[in-house]
């Protein structure tokens, strides 16, 4: 049975990863990056809610121990 020769795999896999690197850098050399994002700003609108403008009590639970 004959043995599988080994001798040449460094080379094929170390010459894939470097093509693979090449070929990565352009794809994103070729991609559109924007230079200045722009800012969006929402325009955003207070809700009125009853609790916001009125006092409210707290109310605390109560105590087993009063003195």
């Amino acid at each position: 049975m004959p043995q599988l020769d080994t001798s040449t795999w460094l080379i094929t896999i170390t010459s894939m990863i470097l093509t693979l690197f090449i070929l990565m850098q352009l794809k994103f050399t070729k991609h559109y990056f924007h230079q200045t994002p722009m800012l969006d700003t929402p325009n955003s609108t207070k809700h009125l809610t009853p609790w916001e403008t009125k006092w409210t009590k707290i109310y605390l639970p109560p105590s087993s121990l009063q003195r």
